[in-house]
């Protein structure tokens, strides 16, 4: 038979949602008993005002314990108990911001991934780009704390300034707003934040910054699934996000643990954008899948979201970048600028209806 004490240590599996602590640290679990005739009562206290973290801590109890060697028959089954009590209301900050979202703002939209080098940073450029070229109202905040790259993809250094209302005032770039860490530091220094201060840092960025009317503010998340992400996702009700990935699986691994986060804090996958997904040889226009070929829509059938577009690999995208103006801009007749409207036209059309 288990013991008490296998239990609880087992329970430090268990991650409270949207944080990378355990139940346990945080003393959620107040006490585990082995009732008679036979059954396991586990208690646990908690304040939230949200209902589905009770459902998914019981569920995620009770296959974590009933995994543990020696956990017998006697044992179960595993009633856990939560008892909720209300939050402590905090007093209201200047600047907070609503969970429905952020003032002025039609649609927030998330573009993250779950491995780097997938390309995300220019999925999300180009996307606000292209959102811009079909005459939204646009913001775009780069949420990668450690490796901001929006201001040199925008081709600018400009410094974000501060309002008679202590706001932010992003830089405008062609009417696209834009903040960025990147703006904020020298070219070549680190940002080195340890958890809190990046929370800090996250927070600032959505919720003191002059923002103004927008019909979509893109936010470019780090890769992975840390606490830029958890704090995002907390912070902001967002429209929904979309899901960077290559052909390959070694990418796609990691973007279903990104879809896996945001189905676990109900943020809705709007669709999967494939980069690098082909590369057409300017000789002879004959197709090379580097990256293998359809990964990407296979995922998206499995998920039952929109593949919203297959971005070839092309040597005009990265010139682009590098020269301080999105593909979209620099090259409109592109396949890839193409290709690039075309995911914000069907982006347009979910949001928008």
């Amino acid at each position: 038979m288990a013991t008490q004490e296998q239990i609880l240590e087992a329970l430090k599996q268990v991650k409270y949602p949207g944080y990378s602590r355990d139940i346990v640290s945080f003393g959620l679990v107040k006490g585990v008993e082995f009732v008679a005739p036979k059954g396991t009562v586990i208690s646990v206290e908690l304040s939230t005002a949200d209902a589905n973290i009770p459902r998914i801590l019981q569920e995620q109890i009770v296959e974590t314990v009933c995994r543990i060697p020696g956990f017998s028959e006697e044992q179960r089954p595993v009633d856990v108990r939560i008892k909720v009590n209300a939050p402590a209301q905090p007093a209201a900050q200047a600047g907070s911001l609503p969970q429905t979202g952020l003032p002025g703002v039609k649609h927030i939209v998330a573009v993250a991934s779950g491995k780097g080098g997938v390309g995300k940073s220019t999925v999300a450029a180009n996307l606000t780009a292209a959102f811009k070229s079909l005459g939204f109202k646009v913001g775009l905040c780069d949420c990668d704390l450690y490796g901001p790259s929006m201001g040199l993809m925008f081709g600018t250094a400009e410094r974000p300034t501060m309002g008679d209302d202590e706001l932010i005032n992003p830089v405008e770039v062609q009417g696209i707003k834009l903040m960025s860490m990147g703006l904020l530091v020298e070219d070549e220094s680190p940002v080195i934040l340890r958890g809190p201060m990046v929370t800090r840092y996250t927070q600032q960025f959505l919720r003191s910054v002059n923002w103004g009317e927008l019909d979509v503010l893109v936010l470019d998340l780090p890769p992975g699934t840390g606490d830029i992400q958890l704090t995002i996702v907390q912070t902001l009700s967002l429209s929904g996000a979309v899901i960077v990935s290559t052909p390959q699986e070694v990418a796609l691994i990691d973007a279903r643990k990104a879809v896996k986060m945001f189905h676990k804090v109900n943020v809705p996958i709007l669709g999967i954008v494939e980069n690098m997904s082909y590369f057409l040889c300017p000789d002879n226009n004959k197709r090379y899948d580097i990256f293998g070929s359809g990964g990407g829509r296979r995922e998206a059938e499995k998920l039952g979201v929109p593949l919203l577009g297959e971005i070839p690999l092309e040597m005009a995208a990265r010139e682009a970048g590098d020269q301080g103006k999105p593909v979209v801009w620099r090259d409109s007749s592109t396949l890839t600028a193409k290709t690039f409207v075309a995911v914000a036209e069907k982006l347009k059309n979910i949001l928008f209806g």
